[in-house]
C-alpha cells in the first residue's frame, strides 16, 4: 500500500455527477463517483450495459461536460476547460483505441498512424519516421503499406495502437478494444497493451463489458447504476491459455476477425463520437 501511495496520480475524480432529465424523470449516468489512476496502470472499467462505464469514459477523456464533480488530469482540471481548450487537451494529451479501429481506407498503415501528428504541425518527414517507429513497436513491420481492407481486424488494431502511441499520451483510453476481434487476436491485444503500460509506463484505462478480459488490468473498477461499487486489485498473472479456453468453450466472443474499408473523417481520429448511456436524453 505505501507503495502505491508514492505513486504519481494521473487521473483523479472527485464526487462526479451526470444527469439526463428524460420527460419528468432524471436519470443519474453518474451517481456520485470517487476514484484516482496512477501513473503506469492500466485500468478496466467494467459494467453491464446501462451502467455508466462508456458515459464515465467519455468525461474522463473531456468528451463530455459533468453534471457536477471534479476531473483531474495531470493537475489540470478538465471539466473547467472551454471546448476549444478541451480539443487541445485531447489532441495533445490523449490517445484513443476504438473497438471499430477508425482507419481511413484510403491511407496505409503508415499514414493511417502518421495522421494525428498533421494536427500538430509535426513536418511529413518526422511523421512518417514516428508512425515507422510505433509499427514497429507493435509488431507489424513487414505491414507498413497495406491499406486497412488488406490487414485483418487484429493487425487493424495494432495499426490503432500505435496511432494512439505516436502523439506521445498522458493517457490512453480504449473503449471495448476487442469487441470486433476473435478470441485468439483478442488474447495477442490485451498482450500488447498490457507489455505496453509495463514497458513505457503509460496509463491506460479500458473499458469493457467483459470481466474474464479485466483481469489483464492492475485494477478493475466496477461501476453498476452510475457508482462505483467495488474496486479490485489484481496482482494475479493472467493464464492465457486457460483464459483463452473459457472464451472457446462459452463462445463469449464471436470470430468477427474482419476488415474495414468504411471511411472515416480524420476528426474522428481526435474527436471521437460521443457515446451517452441515456441517449436521447436533455442533459441537467
Amino acid at each position: 500500500m505505501e507503495e502505491t501511495k508514492a505513486r504519481e496520480t494521473m487521473i483523479q475524480v472527485k464526487d462526479l455527477y451526470k444527469i439526463y432529465k428524460m420527460g419528468e424523470t432524471k436519470v443519474h449516468a453518474l451517481d456520485g463517483v470517487d476514484f484516482e489512476i496512477y501513473r503506469g496502470e492500466f485500468c478496466a472499467i467494467t459494467g453491464p450495459s446501462g451502467s455508466g462505464k462508456s458515459t464515465l469514459l467519455n468525461m474522463l477523456a473531456g468528451l463530455e461536460h459533468p453534471t457536477k464533480g471534479e476531473i483531474i488530469i495531470a493537475g489540470k482540471h478538465i471539466e473547467k476547460l472551454n471546448e476549444k481548450q478541451l480539443v487541445t487537451f485531447r489532441r495533445e494529451r490523449v490517445g484513443f483505441i476504438f473497438q471499430s479501429y477508425n482507419l481511413i481506407a484510403t491511407m496505409n498503415a503508415v499514414e493511417n498512424v502518421a495522421l494525428p501528428l498533421s494536427f500538430r504541425g509535426i513536418p511529413k518527414v518526422e511523421r512518417l519516421k514516428r508512425a515507422k517507429q510505433y509499427l514497429k513497436l507493435v509488431g507489424l513491420e513487414k505491414f507498413m503499406k497495406h491499406l486497412p481492407n488488406q490487414m485483418s481486424g487484429g493487425q487493424q488494431q495494432r495499426v490503432g495502437i500505435a496511432r494512439a502511441l505516436a502523439v506521445n499520451p498522458q493517457i490512453i483510453f480504449a473503449d471495448e478494444p476487442t469487441g470486433n476481434l476473435d478470441s485468439k487476436t483478442t488474447m495477442e491485444v490485451l498482450k500488447l497493451m498490457q507489455k505496453i503500460v509495463k514497458e513505457r509506463n503509460q496509463t491506460l484505462v479500458m473499458v469493457t463489458h467483459d470481466n474474464n478480459l479485466a483481469t489483464y488490468a492492475d485494477r478493475i473498477f466496477k461501476i453498476i447504476d452510475g457508482k462505483i461499487v467495488h474496486i479490485e486489485e489484481n496482482h494475479k498473472e493472467v493464464d492465457l491459455m486457460a483464459l483463452e479456453q473459457i472464451y472457446e468453450a462459452g463462445g463469449v466472443i464471436e470470430n468477427q476477425t474482419a476488415t474495414s474499408d468504411e471511411t472515416v473523417d480524420p476528426e474522428e481520429i481526435s474527436e471521437p463520437e460521443i457515446m451517452t448511456e441515456a441517449e436521447g436524453g436533455e442533459e441537467v
